[in-house]
Protein backbone atom coordinates (compact mmCIF):
# COMPACT_ATOMS: atom_id res chain seq x y z
CA UNK A 1 0.00 0.00 0.00
CA UNK A 2 1.65 3.57 -1.11
CA UNK A 3 -0.22 6.86 0.40
CA UNK A 4 1.50 8.78 -1.98
CA UNK A 5 0.27 6.96 -5.20
CA UNK A 6 -3.06 7.02 -3.44
CA UNK A 7 -3.03 10.93 -3.05
CA UNK A 8 -1.46 11.30 -6.52
CA UNK A 9 -3.97 9.10 -7.88
CA UNK A 10 -7.06 10.76 -6.22
CA UNK A 11 -5.94 13.96 -7.28
CA UNK A 12 -5.74 13.15 -11.07
CA UNK A 13 -9.21 11.86 -10.78
CA UNK A 14 -10.41 14.96 -9.03
CA UNK A 15 -8.03 17.52 -11.80
CA UNK A 16 -9.26 15.25 -14.91
CA UNK A 17 -12.37 15.27 -14.01
CA UNK A 18 -13.82 11.27 -14.22
CA UNK A 19 -12.06 8.24 -13.84
CA UNK A 20 -12.14 7.58 -17.70
CA UNK A 21 -10.10 11.11 -18.15
CA UNK A 22 -7.56 9.88 -15.47
CA UNK A 23 -6.83 6.61 -16.51
CA UNK A 24 -6.23 8.09 -19.84
CA UNK A 25 -3.91 10.24 -18.47
CA UNK A 26 -2.09 7.82 -16.34
CA UNK A 27 -1.80 5.37 -19.17
CA UNK A 28 -3.17 2.78 -17.53
CA UNK A 29 -6.58 0.94 -17.59
CA UNK A 30 -10.33 2.61 -15.99
CA UNK A 31 -10.59 -0.99 -13.91
CA UNK A 32 -7.12 -0.37 -11.77
CA UNK A 33 -8.61 3.11 -11.50
CA UNK A 34 -11.59 2.76 -10.39
CA UNK A 35 -10.49 0.07 -7.54
CA UNK A 36 -7.52 1.72 -5.91
CA UNK A 37 -10.44 4.65 -5.44
CA UNK A 38 -12.85 2.25 -3.71
CA UNK A 39 -9.86 0.81 -1.69
CA UNK A 40 -8.78 4.17 -0.63
CA UNK A 41 -12.40 5.05 0.25
CA UNK A 42 -12.69 1.83 2.00
CA UNK A 43 -9.53 2.51 3.95
CA UNK A 44 -10.50 5.42 4.95
CA UNK A 45 -13.92 4.60 5.81
CA UNK A 46 -15.69 7.67 3.86
CA UNK A 47 -16.96 8.31 0.36
CA UNK A 48 -14.57 11.48 -1.39
CA UNK A 49 -16.86 11.37 -4.92
CA UNK A 50 -20.17 11.21 -5.30
CA UNK A 51 -20.47 9.46 -9.08
CA UNK A 52 -22.68 9.18 -11.77
CA UNK A 53 -22.66 8.25 -15.33
CA UNK A 54 -22.48 11.49 -15.95
CA UNK A 55 -20.48 13.60 -13.89
CA UNK A 56 -18.56 13.47 -10.01
CA UNK A 57 -18.84 15.92 -7.43
CA UNK A 58 -16.12 16.03 -4.60
CA UNK A 59 -18.13 14.99 -0.61
CA UNK A 60 -16.84 17.42 2.26
CA UNK A 61 -14.52 14.64 3.24
CA UNK A 62 -13.66 14.29 -0.37
CA UNK A 63 -12.77 18.29 -0.62
CA UNK A 64 -10.30 18.23 2.64
CA UNK A 65 -8.15 15.28 1.34
CA UNK A 66 -8.08 16.86 -2.10
CA UNK A 67 -6.51 19.92 -0.51
CA UNK A 68 -4.51 18.38 1.97
CA UNK A 69 -3.45 15.80 -0.87
CA UNK A 70 -1.90 18.73 -3.07
CA UNK A 71 0.08 20.09 -0.33
CA UNK A 72 1.50 16.56 0.55
CA UNK A 73 2.46 15.97 -3.12
CA UNK A 74 3.78 19.23 -3.59
CA UNK A 75 5.68 19.26 -0.28
CA UNK A 76 7.36 15.51 -1.01
CA UNK A 77 8.00 17.13 -4.49
CA UNK A 78 9.94 19.96 -2.98
CA UNK A 79 11.98 18.15 -0.53
CA UNK A 80 13.35 15.55 -3.50
CA UNK A 81 13.99 17.95 -5.56
CA UNK A 82 16.28 20.10 -3.08
CA UNK A 83 18.10 16.64 -2.66
CA UNK A 84 18.54 16.31 -6.24
CA UNK A 85 19.09 19.67 -7.37
CA UNK A 86 22.23 21.46 -6.18
CA UNK A 87 20.79 24.35 -6.80
CA UNK A 88 17.70 23.54 -4.84
CA UNK A 89 15.44 24.93 -7.03
CA UNK A 90 11.69 24.90 -6.13
CA UNK A 91 8.63 23.16 -7.24
CA UNK A 92 5.35 22.51 -6.53
CA UNK A 93 2.42 24.63 -6.53
CA UNK A 94 1.81 27.71 -4.81
CA UNK A 95 -2.33 28.78 -3.84
CA UNK A 96 -2.53 32.20 -3.03
CA UNK A 97 -5.70 34.66 -2.53
CA UNK A 98 -4.79 38.60 -3.90
CA UNK A 99 -7.34 41.63 -3.66
CA UNK A 100 -8.00 42.28 -7.16
CA UNK A 101 -6.74 45.52 -8.07
CA UNK A 102 -3.34 45.37 -6.70
CA UNK A 103 -2.95 41.76 -7.49
CA UNK A 104 -3.59 42.48 -11.43
CA UNK A 105 -1.42 45.74 -11.40
CA UNK A 106 1.24 45.06 -9.21
CA UNK A 107 1.61 41.57 -8.23
CA UNK A 108 1.25 39.68 -11.13
CA UNK A 109 4.39 41.25 -12.26
CA UNK A 110 6.23 40.03 -9.40
CA UNK A 111 4.84 36.61 -9.49
CA UNK A 112 6.32 36.61 -13.33
CA UNK A 113 9.58 37.75 -12.04
CA UNK A 114 9.50 34.75 -9.47
CA UNK A 115 8.61 32.58 -11.83
CA UNK A 116 11.83 33.60 -14.03
CA UNK A 117 13.70 32.82 -11.20
CA UNK A 118 11.84 29.52 -9.94
CA UNK A 119 10.25 28.09 -13.15
CA UNK A 120 8.96 24.95 -11.19
CA UNK A 121 6.76 26.61 -9.54
CA UNK A 122 2.61 26.78 -10.18
CA UNK A 123 0.81 29.54 -9.12
CA UNK A 124 -2.74 29.01 -8.35
CA UNK A 125 -4.12 32.85 -7.67
CA UNK A 126 -7.31 33.81 -6.74
CA UNK A 127 -7.90 37.65 -8.05
CA UNK A 128 -10.77 38.95 -5.57
CA UNK A 129 -11.45 41.45 -2.82
CA UNK A 130 -13.45 38.83 -0.35
CA UNK A 131 -12.04 37.62 2.58
CA UNK A 132 -10.86 33.78 1.99
CA UNK A 133 -10.51 31.24 4.61
CA UNK A 134 -7.15 30.28 4.02
CA UNK A 135 -7.60 26.64 5.98
CA UNK A 136 -11.09 26.11 4.78
CA UNK A 137 -10.20 27.02 1.01
CA UNK A 138 -6.48 25.47 1.13
CA UNK A 139 -5.04 28.81 0.27
CA UNK A 140 -1.02 28.58 1.30
CA UNK A 141 -1.07 32.22 1.91
CA UNK A 142 -3.09 35.30 1.10
CA UNK A 143 -2.40 38.78 0.58
CA UNK A 144 -4.41 41.64 1.81
CA UNK A 145 -4.31 45.25 2.45
CA UNK A 146 -5.58 45.96 5.90
CA UNK A 147 -5.46 47.03 9.79
CA UNK A 148 -4.12 43.66 11.41
CA UNK A 149 -6.69 42.05 13.48
CA UNK A 150 -6.22 38.96 15.66
CA UNK A 151 -6.31 35.78 14.37
CA UNK A 152 -5.45 32.31 14.16
CA UNK A 153 -3.13 34.00 11.18
CA UNK A 154 0.16 34.79 11.26
CA UNK A 155 1.40 37.77 8.84
CA UNK A 156 4.34 39.28 7.34
CA UNK A 157 4.14 42.86 6.31
CA UNK A 158 5.82 42.94 2.70
CA UNK A 159 5.59 46.96 1.98
CA UNK A 160 3.75 49.58 3.04
CA UNK A 161 0.25 51.52 1.82
CA UNK A 162 -0.84 54.80 2.37
CA UNK A 163 -4.35 56.48 1.84
CA UNK A 164 -4.84 59.67 -0.16
CA UNK A 165 -7.49 62.43 -0.91
CA UNK A 166 -6.66 63.45 -4.51
CA UNK A 167 -9.24 65.40 -7.27
CA UNK A 168 -8.86 66.23 -10.75
CA UNK A 169 -7.13 69.98 -11.45
CA UNK A 170 -10.37 70.66 -12.98
CA UNK A 171 -12.42 69.51 -10.06
CA UNK A 172 -10.58 71.56 -7.65
CA UNK A 173 -11.48 75.09 -10.34
CA UNK A 174 -14.81 74.35 -10.11
CA UNK A 175 -15.85 73.31 -6.46
CA UNK A 176 -12.23 75.01 -4.60
CA UNK A 177 -9.16 73.65 -3.06
CA UNK A 178 -10.03 72.63 0.10
CA UNK A 179 -7.21 74.07 2.71
CA UNK A 180 -8.86 72.60 5.60
CA UNK A 181 -11.50 70.26 6.76
CA UNK A 182 -13.82 73.13 7.01
CA UNK A 183 -13.84 73.93 3.48
CA UNK A 184 -14.70 69.89 2.61
CA UNK A 185 -18.28 71.22 4.21
CA UNK A 186 -18.49 74.38 2.24
CA UNK A 187 -22.39 74.38 0.98
CA UNK A 188 -21.25 76.86 -1.33
CA UNK A 189 -18.50 74.57 -3.13
CA UNK A 190 -20.99 71.21 -2.59
CA UNK A 191 -18.13 68.82 -2.58
CA UNK A 192 -18.78 65.54 -3.74
CA UNK A 193 -17.12 61.81 -2.87
CA UNK A 194 -16.94 58.58 -5.16
CA UNK A 195 -17.01 55.84 -3.18
CA UNK A 196 -15.05 53.19 -2.65
CA UNK A 197 -17.18 49.81 -1.77
CA UNK A 198 -14.64 47.88 -0.34
CA UNK A 199 -14.00 51.09 2.53
CA UNK A 200 -15.60 53.13 4.89
CA UNK A 201 -18.40 55.52 3.95
CA UNK A 202 -17.06 57.68 6.45
CA UNK A 203 -13.89 59.56 5.70
CA UNK A 204 -11.44 60.41 8.92
CA UNK A 205 -9.35 63.54 8.97
CA UNK A 206 -7.29 65.39 11.78
CA UNK A 207 -8.30 69.00 12.09
CA UNK A 208 -6.13 71.95 13.11
CA UNK A 209 -6.17 71.08 16.77
CA UNK A 210 -5.30 67.18 15.51
CA UNK A 211 -8.78 65.69 16.68
CA UNK A 212 -10.17 63.32 14.62
CA UNK A 213 -12.98 64.37 12.51
CA UNK A 214 -15.34 61.61 10.86
CA UNK A 215 -17.17 63.04 7.83
CA UNK A 216 -19.75 61.56 4.89
CA UNK A 217 -20.00 63.63 1.93
CA UNK A 218 -22.78 63.02 -0.78
CA UNK A 219 -21.72 60.13 -2.71
CA UNK A 220 -22.66 60.89 -6.77
CA UNK A 221 -21.11 57.40 -7.68
CA UNK A 222 -20.29 54.03 -5.95
CA UNK A 223 -18.11 51.21 -7.37
CA UNK A 224 -15.75 48.18 -6.07
CA UNK A 225 -13.10 49.05 -8.61
CA UNK A 226 -10.74 51.41 -7.77
CA UNK A 227 -8.95 51.61 -11.12
CA UNK A 228 -12.63 53.18 -12.63
CA UNK A 229 -13.19 55.49 -9.80
CA UNK A 230 -9.42 56.88 -10.74
CA UNK A 231 -10.78 57.80 -13.86
CA UNK A 232 -14.40 59.40 -12.75
CA UNK A 233 -11.89 61.30 -10.77
CA UNK A 234 -9.59 62.33 -13.62
CA UNK A 235 -12.84 63.10 -15.41
CA UNK A 236 -13.78 65.71 -12.79
CA UNK A 237 -16.27 63.88 -10.99
CA UNK A 238 -15.46 64.08 -7.37
CA UNK A 239 -13.12 63.53 -4.73
CA UNK A 240 -11.31 60.14 -4.34
CA UNK A 241 -10.09 58.49 -0.86
CA UNK A 242 -7.91 55.65 -2.00
CA UNK A 243 -4.67 53.79 -1.89
CA UNK A 244 -1.34 55.11 -3.23
CA UNK A 245 -1.12 51.46 -5.37
CA UNK A 246 -4.25 52.45 -7.40
CA UNK A 247 -3.73 56.19 -7.59
CA UNK A 248 -0.15 56.97 -7.83
CA UNK A 249 0.27 57.33 -11.93
CA UNK A 250 -2.48 59.98 -12.34
CA UNK A 251 -0.74 61.65 -9.41
CA UNK A 252 2.97 61.44 -10.74
CA UNK A 253 0.74 62.87 -14.53
CA UNK A 254 -0.72 65.58 -12.46
CA UNK A 255 -4.08 63.97 -13.46
CA UNK A 256 -5.05 64.29 -9.93
CA UNK A 257 -4.00 66.64 -7.25
CA UNK A 258 -3.16 65.17 -3.43
CA UNK A 259 -4.84 67.68 -0.98
CA UNK A 260 -5.44 67.80 2.57
CA UNK A 261 -2.20 65.93 3.03
CA UNK A 262 -1.28 66.49 6.91
CA UNK A 263 -4.68 66.10 7.64
CA UNK A 264 -5.24 62.65 6.27
CA UNK A 265 -5.67 60.21 9.49
CA UNK A 266 -2.37 57.63 9.48
CA UNK A 267 -3.91 54.24 8.78
CA UNK A 268 -2.19 51.64 10.31
CA UNK A 269 -2.41 49.77 6.66
CA UNK A 270 0.08 47.59 4.95
CA UNK A 271 0.20 45.11 2.70
CA UNK A 272 0.67 41.88 4.52
CA UNK A 273 1.54 38.10 3.03
CA UNK A 274 -0.93 35.93 6.34
CA UNK A 275 -0.80 32.15 6.61
CA UNK A 276 -2.44 30.00 9.06
CA UNK A 277 -0.25 29.34 11.88
CA UNK A 278 -1.99 25.64 11.64
CA UNK A 279 0.00 24.86 8.38
CA UNK A 280 3.55 23.71 8.03
CA UNK A 281 5.46 26.66 5.86
CA UNK A 282 6.93 25.35 3.24
CA UNK A 283 10.23 26.45 1.55
CA UNK A 284 8.59 27.65 -1.56
CA UNK A 285 6.15 29.89 0.16
CA UNK A 286 9.00 30.89 2.86
CA UNK A 287 11.10 31.86 -0.57
CA UNK A 288 7.96 33.23 -2.35
CA UNK A 289 7.54 35.92 0.64
CA UNK A 290 11.22 36.69 0.88
CA UNK A 291 11.17 37.82 -2.74
CA UNK A 292 8.00 39.35 -2.23
CA UNK A 293 9.25 41.68 0.79
CA UNK A 294 12.74 42.60 -1.17
CA UNK A 295 10.71 43.18 -4.54
CA UNK A 296 8.41 46.05 -3.20
CA UNK A 297 10.53 47.08 0.27
CA UNK A 298 9.47 49.38 2.38
CA UNK A 299 9.42 52.50 0.21
CA UNK A 300 7.42 50.57 -2.86
CA UNK A 301 7.87 52.39 -6.44
CA UNK A 302 4.01 53.62 -5.97
CA UNK A 303 4.95 55.50 -2.68
CA UNK A 304 4.05 59.89 -3.14
CA UNK A 305 5.10 60.99 0.14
Amino acid sequence: MNQIEDMQTFVRIVEAGSITKAAEQMNTVKSAVSRRLSELEKRLGVALLTRTTRSQSLTDSGKSYYLQSVRIIDDVAEVESSILNEHCALVGRIKVAVPLSFGLAHLAPALRKFNEIQPGIHFDIDFNDRKVDLIEEGFDLAIRITQLEDSSLIARKITSTQMILAASPAYLKTHGHPKSIKDLLNVQNKHVKLNYKNSPENWSFFDGNKKLVTLNLPSVLDANNGEYLCQAAVDGMGLIYIPDFICYKYIKLKQLIPILTNHIKLEELGTYAIYPQTRHLSRRVRNLIDFLSEYFGDVPYWSTV
